[in-house]
């Protein structure tokens, strides 16, 4: 089988697909790509399974060698991609000639890069899923982020096409505010009115913390809600409240249980853009209609044919 070579792994590489699902009763995380949308488009271009495992490489400075022809595709954030010194643009697809090297600037848009090769990464899969988790160490290469030499199976059938890209208008604007529907939870009603109504009013900032685990916000404190709850499962994109104030959204790599109020979680058509936000990115929540956003997410994974 032919390889793709880490020359530079960059601030962090992983190995990621549409996720480890069904394992969080045994204590897991999920894991997967944290922004499906560009995930999603970079399989598609290569006529890719959606399950195929790709490259998610955030803030950049990173760069891979090809052993074999093979077509590949670059969704996501802006990083001044080059191959051999020509210009690779994101949203379309490209060939890596064996001997070429794909070199990844820093992000000058968005934070995270999905790369695509044709016929997927071949990884070994652990509980049905390629995906890397660190905090699970299991996944991609030996549960970690690639390092330099790390050297990933691909199956190179290099079948020519002529380069196809994604239609502008799914493309999108990572410099744009970023507002995310809530869809309130059960819990919507711990918290008093006045902090619910400071929560929509807020601006917040994104905070250099922030990781795969969770979006961590910055900006006047929530307060008036419950102290905490019985520990109980976290879904996709809760938004928690712990006891300075500050919410956290939580992502792919959160933990199976915890114990702080929520308010609700993020719509989860909503969550590609925060899994785009950059540290002091501002956000706004609004209110979410449960029907329409539904409907909004069926349609986008019936179109790349996702599993839920």
């Amino acid at each position: 089988m032919a390889t793709l070579e880490v020359i530079r792994p960059g601030t962090l590489t992983l190995v990621q697909d549409a996720g480890r699902l069904g394992v969080a009763s045994h204590g897991l995380s999920q894991g997967g790509a944290a922004d499906m949308h560009a995930y999603c488009w970079a399989n598609y271009l290569l006529g890719n399974p959606m399950d195929c495992a790709q490259l998610e490489i955030t803030l950049g400075q990173a760069s891979f060698k090809a052993h074999a022809d093979i077509e590949c595709a670059l969704t996501g954030a802006e990083m001044q991609a080059s191959l051999d010194g020509e210009p690779v643009y994101t949203w379309k697809t490209f060939v890596m000639r064996k001997g070429q090297t794909l070199q990844l600037g820093y992000a000058r848009s968005g934070l995270r890069a999905y790369l695509a090769v044709q016929g997927g990464i071949h990884t070994p899969s652990v509980l049905g899923s390629r995906s890397t988790v660190v905090r699970n160490q299991i996944g991609g290469v030996e549960g970690r982020p690639l390092q330099k030499g790390d050297k990933l199976p691909i199956r190179a059938s290099l079948v020519q096409h002529s380069p196809r890209y994604v239609p502008p208008r799914f493309i999108p604007d990572y410099d744009t505010p970023i507002e995310l529907h809530l869809l309130a939870s059960s819990q919507w009603d711990y918290f008093s009115p006045e902090a619910r109504n400071q929560f929509f009013d807020n601006h917040y900032h994104v905070k250099p913390e922030s990781d795969r685990m969770g979006c961590r916000l910055e900006g006047n404190a929530i307060l008036g809600g419950p102290p905490g709850i019985v520990s109980e499962g976290i879904a996709l994109g809760a938004v928690q409240i712990p006891p300075n104030g500050q919410p956290i959204v939580l992502l792919n790599d959160r933990q199976t249980l915890g114990g702080y109020p929520k308010l609700g979680c993020v719509a989860r058509i909503d969550l590609p853009r925060l899994a785009q936000a950059r540290p002091g990115k501002d956000i706004r929540f609004i209110r979410g209609d449960l029907v329409s956003l539904r409907k909004a997410w069926q349609r986008f994974s019936h179109f790349f044919g996702l599993p839920y």
